[in-house]
């Protein structure tokens, strides 16, 4: 099983780097798929990426929950964004806001962080792995019901990130 572990990923990104050199060539055929496949071999022995920890597991509901709350988020925020470029006001009020992100895993951390980059309205500027604090520039504070909407959907993204992979929620009785 531990040996699927390392594997598995490996194999992955050998298929990943195929399909992309099939897709700068612009089209399927033999040569380009033994043309990526040489790329790839070259690329991951020459230039090994370190292992990763995967630990624990995924659950599929909860995936599904995330994805489709990315989704959503990624509409609604567009349209928001969209509304402030086009409103006869003022400029948004900006902000750098400080959150907390209770995960403890590196590698999740960096899922959600990118999660939120994604979000339309905000960037992260600064994480500190240590106090697991992120430092975001958020556009439209202008008032307290923004700011606690910003709190909310980190909390949100906290939430459905540890639901996904639940090995790393915080145990009954833990503060996420």
């Amino acid at each position: 099983m531990n040996r699927w572990r390392r594997i598995v990923p490996r194999l992955a990104l050998i298929g990943w780097l195929i399909a992309v050199w099939v897709l700068l060539w612009g089209h399927v055929s033999v040569p380009n798929l033994i043309g990526g496949l040489a790329v790839a071999l070259v690329v991951t022995l020459a230039l090994p990426l370190p292992e990763i920890p995967i630990e624990g597991y995924l659950r599929p509901l909860g995936l599904l929950r995330l994805i489709g709350y990315v989704a959503v988020s990624l509409v609604w925020s567009s349209l928001q964004m969209a509304w402030l470029a086009i409103r006869p006001q003022a400029p948004p009020m900006n902000a750098v806001l400080r959150a907390h992100l209770a995960i403890p895993s590196d590698l999740l951390l960096a899922l959600a962080v990118n999660i939120i980059n994604l979000t339309p309205g905000t960037i992260v500027l600064e994480i500190d792995q240590v106090r697991r604090l992120i430092y975001v520039h958020v556009l439209d504070v202008g008032s307290p019901r923004a700011i606690e909407r910003f709190y909310r959907q980190i909390d949100q993204v906290q939430r459905r990130v540890l639901g996904a992979f639940p090995r790393y929620a915080p145990k009954a009785g833990e503060r996420a």
